[in-house]
């Protein structure tokens, strides 16, 4: 292809190949859903051309656009924020359900939304979620194989690097991007074989340990997460129910479960900001209480950050636990990317909201009563923030109440 970027296209080919063949791990005749902003269609042209070269049976892009999605805010009549694309979502989980694979690229300015109406922004995206509950069922489910990877659209490119020109701020979140997915390299694939080898380690001693409890210390944290029952750590390659072994997130470098909606307690404090809708919350410290946040502040967006947690009951309580190194290479570049793809992959994490399923044994056939009363939450929302950092120290608890090192000063012990 001829486009005209100012950086390294041959790079781009490479990460095309590489959600295709190890992201997704497309499957002869499967059909492909792709959602992605229009400005990334360099990215999005290469893989649909990767994906029927792997046989794919139907591809179907959805595209947006940053200024249309701007338009709603600006010039949509009042009481109209609470409608959603239903339609479209039913249609989405009707593919899923029929064995779709699914690819989402993020490319938009995290804070095209910072100057619009935080009520509005927080009416729309609730029912949006609520619309969109029935496809995310399948993927939290991991019922099937699914990504998430990036291209540098330039608005993000010029916050991650505002001090650059567009061209090389756009360039410079290229090199970051294809360094952090593996493709600034001769042999991606066995790139990504040796790591998700070395996650697979991690995964599998954390599985053989099976603790009751995680215990994070670092300033400004004291927290206890218990840990769900029969829950299962994953990271990197994981095989979806359908069978197909992919990596969900490209870039990735963490090990993760399920927690136990009830059994999380103690004081934790953000150690990066997190972008969410438009708005850069800094400073958050929550308490913990039986699972529940109690007590929440942050010293800029606290607002919006309140109106999170207060989505619906489940999104005072966490659905995911994970754990990255803070020598993790992402986290090595010093970047604040404003972008959870990239930023959870620089320091250990939790999430507000929905668990992951498939974080749980024997869940095949599990009903959503039957999750909960193992400790899964539910909730609308899904939110990644940060709690690692250099001074993290995690003790694994185990069911008999002895401590086993897990990470000391950020890293694996």
């Amino acid at each position: 292809m001829t486009d005209t970027l100012p950086f390294d296209t041959a790079a781009l080919d490479r990460l095309a190949e590489v959600i295709v063949t190890t992201g997704l791990n497309l499957q002869p005749g499967q059909d492909l859903i792709i959602t992605a902003s229009a400005e990334a269609l360099p990215l999005v042209r290469r893989v649909v051309v990767e994906a029927y070269k792997a046989g794919a049976g139907l591809v179907t892009p959805i595209l947006g656009d940053e200024d249309i999605t701007r338009a709603r805010y600006q010039h949509g009549a009042d009481g109209t924020f609470e409608r959603a694309a239903g339609w479209l979502y039913k249609g989405m989980a009707e593919a899923y359900g029929d064995n779709a694979a699914r690819l989402a690229i993020v490319a938009d300015n995290p804070m095209a939304l910072s100057d619009m109406d935080p009520a509005k922004v927080a009416t729309a995206a609730k029912a949006n979620a609520a619309a969109y509950k029935p496809a995310l069922a399948k993927i939290a489910g991991f019922e099937i194989n699914w990504n998430i990877a990036a291209y540098p659209g330039r608005a993000w490119s010029q916050l991650v690097y505002p001090d650059l020109s567009a061209d090389d701020a756009q360039a410079a979140l290229a090199k970051a991007i294809f360094a952090a997915s593996r493709v600034d390299r001769d042999d991606p694939t066995t790139a990504w074989a040796a790591h998700n080898a070395e996650l697979a380690t991690r995964r599998d001693w954390l599985n053989d340990q099976d603790f009751a409890a995680l215990h994070f210390a670092s300033p400004g944290t004291d927290l206890t997460v218990g840990l769900a029952d029969g829950h299962l750590w994953m990271g990197g390659a994981s095989q979806a129910k359908n069978g197909v072994t992919c990596n969900p997130n490209i870039p990735t470098e963490e090990v993760f479960t399920t927690p136990h909606k009830d059994r999380v307690d103690g004081t934790v404090k953000a150690s990066k900001p997190l972008a969410h809708q438009g708005t850069l919350i800094e400073g958050i410290e929550v308490t913990f209480e039986a699972g529940r946040i109690t007590r929440a502040s942050a010293t800029k967006g606290e607002e919006v950050f309140l109106k999170l947690i207060d989505t619906d009951e489940g999104a005072r309580r966490i659905g995911e636990v994970a754990l990255v190194p803070y020598a993790s290479p992402i986290s090595e570049t010093g970047i604040l990317f404003y972008n959870t793809l990239f930023d959870e992959n620089a320091a250990c994490h939790i999430a507000l909201g929905q668990c992951y399923k498939d974080c749980l044994k024997d869940t095949a056939t599990a009903s959503d009563d039957d999750i909960a009363a193992r400790g899964g939450n539910a909730s609308l929302i899904h939110v990644d923030w940060m709690i690692g950092g250099p001074e993290t120290d995690i003790d694994g608890i185990t069911q008999s109440g002895e401590r086993v090192p897990v990470f000391r000063k950020g890293n694996w012990a």
